[in-house]
């Protein structure tokens, strides 16, 4: 059936001009306002984008969109862990880390809630749940490894993928907000915020905080040509060793582990800035172009939450969804609460959830919490290790307990 938006999909010229130029825009306003800096520029790429879809102006699937996943989000990795001096990370990821468990335990315990709720009105609800919670711990990667596991049907598929990145879309808007929210401020502490501003980082009266962070700094040609060259390198030969993995007669665990291509490639990047930290640290201009891949990143994630879709096919797996998103979000607050930690990194680490390490580093970048951007990408492609292992554990489990199909 012939595409009746007005950019066609196969028009791949105009959609990445499309892609740029929103994203553009999207960092623009950011600077420029004072309400868009508070949103801040993911979120309004990203609700942009879902605008544009809905309104039938841009597609909701092209060969373009599918660039950015193959090439953009892969290069955006290591740009954003050039100076990730392994010493530091030690120092930086651990509470992270065991913030990211709770989440992925809000995940599993979301999943069970989901499934004895609506287990007898979804089809293949067996492979339906282990594509959402291979997702919601891991990432897209994470589901597409479940469909296949569990020979989960191309409807039922494109149907959960819908449910998928409607609620992951509403629940990043839902976790840029929480920290500004007075009731949150007042019951959890907020380091990484009190410690921007004593450190002299936070705008004056007036001024726009994303403007100052992202303000001009000196970076030079080389700069620029040492930062894309290392990158493309990095990805390049992370993605041609975890292919070689993946296809070897290595132990099914090692393949699992190392076949995986945003492992390899942000060892290679972290092996590089500890061995090499004045060269990979010295690198200017690098996280700016990350992060600008990262705002396309958040357009591309916008455009397939279709409305209409979402109403005429996916309303239970919506509904599935949105127990799973939020018992995430209820048992890391409460955890969290309990042990103490920081609200900026329980944010993160629901992020890294639902969202996976891209998602999780544009937010601590969005919202100006600078340390957090390794400590995300790393427990996030944690959760790309984790995920299939999770959501298969889980879906037999209650498959057997429930007689599922």
């Amino acid at each position: 059936m012939e595409a009746t938006t007005w950019i066609k999909p196969g028009d791949t010229l105009t959609l990445w001009t499309f892609l740029a130029g929103w994203a553009a825009i999207s960092i623009w306003l950011e600077q420029k306002y004072k309400w868009a800096a508070t949103l801040t520029g993911c979120m309004i790429a990203l609700l942009g984008a879902m605008a544009l879809a809905n309104l039938d102006i841009v597609p909701l699937d092209a060969p373009a969109y599918d660039s950015v996943w193959e090439y953009l989000v892969p290069l955006a990795v290591p740009l954003l862990l050039f100076d990730a001096d392994i010493r530091r990370i030690w120092r930086e990821s651990g509470r992270t880390f065991v913030s990211f468990h709770f989440a992925a335990v809000g995940t599993v315990l979301g999943t069970f809630i989901a499934t004895f709720l609506f287990y007898r009105h979804i089809p293949e609800a067996r492979g339906v749940l282990a594509m959402l919670c291979g997702s919601y711990i891991g990432g897209s990667m994470n589901l597409a490894a479940m469909k296949d596991a569990f020979a989960v049907s191309s409807e039922m598929t494109s149907a959960t993928i819908v449910a998928d990145n409607f609620l992951m879309a509403l629940y990043f808007f839902v976790l840029m907000i929480i920290p500004t929210l007075g009731f949150f401020r007042k019951n959890y502490n907020t380091p990484y915020e009190a410690g921007t501003r004593s450190a002299g980082e936070a705008p004056a009266e007036g001024e726009n905080r994303a403007a100052r962070f992202w303000g001009r700094k000196e970076m030079s040609l080389l700069d620029i040509a040492g930062s894309v060259a290392a990158a493309f390198l990095i990805v390049t030969v992370g993605t041609k060793l975890a292919d070689v993995i993946a296809a070897s007669d290595l132990a099914d665990f090692v393949r699992a582990l190392l076949g995986q291509k945003y492992l390899l490639i942000t060892t290679l990047t972290v092996l590089g800035a500890t061995l090499f930290p004045k060269f990979f640290g010295g690198l200017e201009g690098a996280r700016e172009i990350g992060t600008f891949f990262i705002h396309i990143f958040f357009v591309v994630i916008g455009v397939p939450a279709s409305l209409s879709m979402i109403l005429s096919r996916s309303p239970l797996l919506f509904a599935y969804a949105a127990v799973v998103v939020l018992a995430n979000m209820v048992v890391t607050l409460g955890l969290g609460k309990l042990f103490k930690f920081d609200l900026e990194e329980l944010m993160v680490s629901c992020n890294a959830t639902i969202g996976g390490p891209t998602t999780a580093a544009a937010m601590a970048i969005a919202k100006g919490w600078g340390d957090l951007v390794v400590p995300a990408l790393l427990v996030g492609i944690w959760g790309y290790v984790i995920g299939n292992y999770a959501a298969i554990i889980t879906a037999n489990y209650l498959g057997s307990l429930l007689a599922l199909p």
